[in-house]
């Protein structure tokens, strides 16, 4: 079983051929192929790579399968005795994506 730790929009993330993963939002239309380069890691045969901080020469293509938003979480924030309190909303944007290769 191969697989590959991308990092994307800050996060890091294990892939494998044909997962489906949720990463923040990317510029692509649904059914766009994707390359991204910033692997850290690849297992390929039982033999791991880790890249300093990137492997050379790997990538990993993924097909842009949706956009969409997540849950709404709610920020509240108070100090006592003071009278003050916000409370906000944010919903995040997300792209779901299907991992289609990896290539080391």
């Amino acid at each position: 079983m191969s697989y590959a730790i991308i990092r994307s929009g800050g996060l890091q993330y294990r892939v494998a051929e044909g997962d489906t993963v949720r990463v923040p939002r990317v510029k692509g239309d649904v059914g766009q192929e994707l390359t991204i380069d910033e692997v850290l890691a690849v297992s390929s045969g039982g033999k791991l790579t880790v890249g300093t901080p990137l492997v050379d020469g790997a990538s990993v293509s993924a097909e842009v399968v949706g956009h969409g938003r997540g849950k709404k979480i709610i920020v509240f924030k108070k100090k006592r005795r003071k009278g003050y309190q916000v409370k906000k909303g944010h919903r995040q944007d997300y792209s779901e994506l299907r991992i289609t290769g990896i290539a080391s």
